[in-house]
């Protein structure tokens, strides 16, 4: 044990070496983020649980690095019980690396691309115990020619289709799969991200259909495992087995393995009805009965309930592609004497927001201390030239930077004209953490103002019937407002998404999907009392 600890103090010395080595950036690109040695511990207790006693152990590291789950494994189990133990690493650096630190003990190191290898024909050869933590490689970072490579791997060795939106790891968890032996436990540590996007439905295909998934563990999102890495984890644990019958999930959050803050059994028929896995394990008690919509809102059945997007149409606000050009401040518009003819209101980010309503000045221009107006102009340059010459002007000064050859510039025509995005009553704030304030992460904007909103927001469009309250009843928008900002975090977390560090987001179709049940019986009651307030509503 202490020449182990030993060891292990050995390999981190040699990990801080290599991180030092490679920028962040670099770091990121390769998705190169070491195992926490708490964490590696961790794992391979909870594994020891899991696998039979005396079983000889068949090890297998996909990812291998440095060797900190071998490191924890040296230190889990006795040396008789490792038949043998196999490591897989990419990055010579770091294979080098553990070479020298692990070169005298029973690991079989390759240097060597895993999703390259041979995996072994009999079961006998297989691990029967994988661990592992594989690179955080984006899918735009991987190359035309590897990702086409990689999906027919995945469907040959693990009969799913993946997405071309997915990350390397999901690769390496398809391609593990002919690494394992019948009865094999598994255990990787990966993104949570894979719970909430539509790229994850293969995966999640896979973990309840073709294995028999036993645990998912979800770190607590602002409890990051890798201080380096902007991400939330999570442990999935399986055996390489069909599922049987009625088969029940443990699922818990926050904590540790060991000590979770919550958990609890679910079933794999709730799992499958799960749209977000990032609910678990609080599913169960979103699982109520929800209340029908009625009278003039009842757009959907009594089955389904009312969710926002039966009552707005829901848009991320536009993407200029190069916001420090096109969105002006009040001076550079004298300066460059841009004609209000081609500029609209546009509202500030969301922390240059003191107040979440915004009132408006007798020409519909928000009363904020920074107002910004957006450049958009539907007409060719010649015609610019000849109406608005200042203008025009500044457009060259445009093309002399490059703004014109950037990626949403040309798919424009012209470059300039910008996306419809009209004003929208209400907004929601695209992203957010929580404060120390207890600011929640989402923010709802009432707008009074003519001002649009960059992709920072969701913009909230209410759809006719309800616009045509709105216009009868103004004093509903307030109403509407102050409800929208009174849900819980909870109720929008569980159909957003969230990263490392406690960053929280939500997607248009997710916004859509939040339920709202009792907005149509508050909504009711409401039009049927007088009104009381009154104002002009932009």
């Amino acid at each position: 044990m202490m020449l182990t600890n030993t060891k292990e103090v050995q390999r981190l010395a040699a990990q801080s070496e290599l991180d030092r080595a490679k920028t962040p950036l670099e770091r990121n690109r390769l998705g190169q983020f070491a195992t926490p040695t708490e964490l590696a511990a961790d794992m391979l207790t909870y594994a020891k649980q899991l696998l039979p006693k005396d079983t000889k152990i068949r090890f297998l590291d996909p990812a291998i690095g440095t060797g900190s789950f071998f490191s924890a494994l040296l230190r889990t189990f006795s040396a008789e019980r490792i038949a043998n133990a196999v490591g897989y690493e990419v990055d010579r650096d770091h294979a080098q690396q553990a070479l020298g630190i692990w070169g005298n003990e029973l690991l079989n190191l390759h240097i060597a691309d895993f999703t390259r290898s041979i995996p072994p024909e009999m079961d006998d050869e297989k691990a029967n115990l994988l661990i592992c933590n594989p690179p955080y490689v984006r899918h735009h970072h991987l190359s035309r020619e590897d990702k086409p490579r990689l999906q027919k791997l995945v469907e040959h060795y693990a009969h799913i289709k993946l997405s071309g939106l997915a990350g390397l790891y999901c690769y390496f968890l398809g391609i593990a799969h002919v690494w394992i032996a019948e009865n094999g436990i598994a255990g990787w540590l990966i993104p949570s991200e894979f719970m909430d996007v539509n790229y994850g439905e293969q995966i999640k295909q896979y973990l309840l259909d073709r294995v028999t998934l036993l645990r998912i563990h979800r770190f607590n999102p602002i409890d990051l495992q890798f201080q380096d890495a902007l991400v939330s984890s999570s442990m999935i644990w399986f055996k390489k087995a069909k599922p049987p019958a009625n088969h029940t999930v443990e699922c818990s959050y926050g904590g540790t393995l060991a000590v979770p803050e919550i958990a609890s059994s679910i079933s794999t028929g709730i799992l499958r009805s799960t749209p977000k896995w990032t609910r678990l394990p609080f599913v169960e008690k979103a699982e109520k009965h929800r209340i029908p919509p009625t009278t003039w809102l009842d757009q959907r059945s009594e089955k389904d309930g009312l969710i926002l997007s039966d009552l707005f149409e829901i848009k991320r606000g536009l993407a200029t592609g190069a916001n420090k050009y096109f969105l002006l401040h009040e001076d550079q518009i004298m300066r460059h004497a841009i004609p209000s003819d081609i500029l609209t209101p546009v509202l500030p980010s969301p922390r240059y927001l003191v107040s979440d309503e915004i009132h408006a000045d007798s020409l519909g221009n928000p009363l904020l201390d920074q107002r910004l107006f957006l450049l958009t102009c539907d007409l060719p340059e010649e015609e610019v030239k000849f109406s608005y010459p200042s203008a025009w002007q500044y457009l060259q000064k445009g093309k002399e930077a490059g703004i014109d050859q950037t990626y949403l510039c040309t798919h424009r025509s012209p470059w300039y004209m910008q996306e419809k995005r009209p004003a929208s009553p209400f907004l929601c704030t695209y992203m957010g953490r929580y404060c120390a304030n207890g600011r929640k992460p989402f923010r709802f904007i009432l707008n009074h103002s003519r001002a649009t909103a960059t992709n920072v927001y969701l913009l909230l469009y209410p759809k006719p019937f309800l616009l045509q309250e709105i216009k009868s009843r103004p004093e509903l928008a307030i109403f509407i407002w102050q409800y929208l900002n009174d849900l819980s975090s909870d109720t929008l977390k569980d159909q957003g998404r969230v990263y490392g560090d406690g960053l929280y987001k939500l997607e248009p179709r997710e916004l859509a999907n939040v339920p709202v049940d009792s907005l149509s019986h508050l909504l009711t009651n409401r039009l049927t009392s007088p009104s009381q307030v009154s104002f002009d509503f932009a």
